[in-house]
């Protein structure tokens, strides 16, 4: 089996900055970890603020801390510099290699979604952004990787796409007429999804979007090596 991991983002119309963040981490104990944070509010100020969570979650992951607990320190440290002011959702998407599990992690009202023999089902139990109380606690889901296994995170930009034209972006609906086709890629789910939204937008993003795809496939030949590749439009 062979993990695949695409990201597709878009900043906020006549925003010059993304309040989102994406960064990857490999994991000491063998694999990867993706997190997605997404800062109050947009522009400079909400990059800070994801920039500041996201930072402390991978320097925590890389250490070898859980990924709950990389979490609620992160949520913790966001309050105590903020005073609950200030708050974040924060997804983290971790292939551990040791258990051979997917670990699902949120603090983000918006579901994670995970497709398996083409039903998708979202992933939606209560969970509050971090930053705003103390001992914030995520809802964590483990999930044994097997092929076609798909799994898509995003931030709320995503959910809000069309509302303002009374036209709300259905994402499970969407995703489930993609994975239809022939063994689609991660990279092409996300690309699609964003282009769905924008379309909804009519080319004028209402909020900063992003949208992580991790896809688990069956290469026809066995490679081992890592790749990655990135894409930034300048």
């Amino acid at each position: 089996m062979e993990v695949q991991i695409a990201v597709a983002k878009i900043h906020k119309y006549a925003v010059s900055e993304s309040g989102d963040t994406v960064e990857v981490v490999e994991r000491p104990g063998g694999g990867v970890s993706v997190v997605l944070v997404d800062g109050q509010s947009s522009g400079k100020g909400a990059k800070r603020v994801s920039n500041l969570v996201a930072r402390k979650v991978i320097a925590l992951l890389a250490e070898g801390v859980r990924d709950g607990a990389a979490a609620r320190a992160a949520s913790d440290s966001l309050f105590t510099e903020k005073g609950g002011r200030v708050s974040a959702t924060l997804n983290i998407l971790s292939v551990d290699l040791r258990t051979r599990t997917l670990v699902i992690t949120r603090n983000n009202p918006a579901p994670v979604l995970v497709v398996q023999a083409e039903r998708v089902d979202a992933l939606g139990a209560d969970t509050k952004p971090v930053g705003v109380y103390a001992h914030t606690r995520p809802a964590i889901v483990e999930q044994a990787l097997a092929p076609n296994l798909t799994v898509v995170m995003y931030t709320d930009g995503l959910v809000h796409a069309g509302k303002r034209r009374g036209e709300p972006m259905d994402v499970q609906q969407v995703l489930s007429e993609l994975v239809q086709e022939e063994d689609p890629s991660p990279q092409w789910i996300a690309d699609c999804l964003l282009e769905h939204a924008i379309r909804l937008d009519e080319g004028r993003p209402a909020d900063d979007i992003s949208v992580v795809v991790l896809r688990v496939r069956q290469p026809a030949e066995p490679d081992l090596v890592r790749r990655m590749s990135v894409r930034l439009p300048i």
